[in-house]
């Protein structure tokens, strides 16, 4: 009896967490910059704390989604940015370091991309020359993060509003 019980929870299990073989391929801030120098795309920015657990729910959720996976891997360098990293990012010849302050201080690129509101998580959509088209808090269910995905992937941006695109989606 108790083998049977561990068959059904263990084909409930597999049901519920469907295994793609595909996942988000996911860079350094460096390497989408470098990625980016010669083969301009669309980034999307995941900036994420190790103590978040919204964080660790999307990594589990969300960024498992097959949908999710295609279009990001497929339209945008994605790029995980922990907030409060001490490692130096050098960029566009400008030193990025962690300060102190908040919970376990923060990184001076993810509070600029964020104009020092930080929430964790949060998504930046970023253009190829690195302008910024959305932030985006908070913890995002499939449905939702794919249409800001679409929002950017399809230069909707260039002539809708987020707020009117929304609305019609």
């Amino acid at each position: 009896m108790s083998f049977i019980k561990y068959c059904l929870g263990l084909l409930l299990f597999i049901l519920a967490h469907p295994v793609t073989g595909q996942e988000i391929k996911w860079l350094t801030w460096e390497q989408a910059a470098a990625a980016n120098e010669k083969a301009p795309r669309k980034l999307f920015v995941d900036i994420y704390t190790d103590w978040c657990g919204w964080c660790k729910r999307m990594d589990a959720t969300t960024f498992k989604d097959p949908a999710i996976v295609e279009l990001i891997n497929k339209e945008f360098y994605a790029i995980k940015l922990n907030a409060e990293q001490k490692d130096i990012i050098k960029w566009r010849g400008e030193e990025f370091k962690w300060f102190p302050g908040g919970r376990d201080g923060v990184h001076k690129l993810a509070y600029d991309l964020l104009d020092g509101k930080m929430s964790y998580p949060s998504y930046i959509l970023m253009d190829a020359s690195f302008s910024r088209i959305l932030i985006s808090p908070g913890y995002k269910a499939g449905d939702v993060l794919i249409k800001e995905l679409k929002y950017a992937a399809g230069d909707h941006y260039k002539t809708t509003s987020w707020t009117d695109f929304k609305a019609r989606s």
